[in-house]
Formats: C-alpha cells, sequence, structure tokens
C-alpha cells in the first residue's frame, strides 16, 4: 500500500472512531433501568463501525441523564 492509500483509509475511519467513543461515553454518562443493561449498552456502542449506529437507532433514548428529573421540576 501506498501512502496515499493510508491516508485515504485513516481519513475515512476517524469519523467512525469519533462517533464510537462518543458513543460509549454517552452510554457510560446515561442511567438505565439496571446495570446490566448500562453494561450491554455500553459494549454494543464500542463494537467498531456499527455499534454506535446501533446505540444511537435504539439505546440513546432508553437511558436518561443523571438529574435530569430535577431540571424538569424547577
Amino acid at each position: 500500500m501506498d501512502l496515499e492509500t493510508v491516508g485515504i483509509f485513516l481519513l475515512a475511519c476517524i469519523p467512525f472512531f469519533l462517533m464510537t467513543v462518543w458513543s460509549v461515553v454517552n452510554a457510560a454518562e446515561k442511567e438505565f433501568a439496571t446495570l446490566g443493561t448500562k453494561v450491554l449498552w455500553v459494549m454494543v456502542a464500542s463494537v467498531p463501525f456499527v455499534g454506535f449506529i446501533v446505540y444511537w437507532l435504539f439505546g440513546a433514548r432508553k437511558g436518561r441523564k443523571p438529574g435530569a428529573e430535577e431540571d424538569e421540576n424547577v
């Protein structure tokens, strides 16, 4: 492989890597019904290339940010 091909490959992978990291952090910050559910969504979000898509489609709305209820009652 030449240097140009490697550069193109890395540029294509960077958005997937960033979205994966963002999804894992988001899942780790949220509160889910059980600890097992939280671990499951963190594991799903950490799967390269497709995990963040599955997490954002199905898991992101299931969790809630800590303290979200307190903000709603103010």
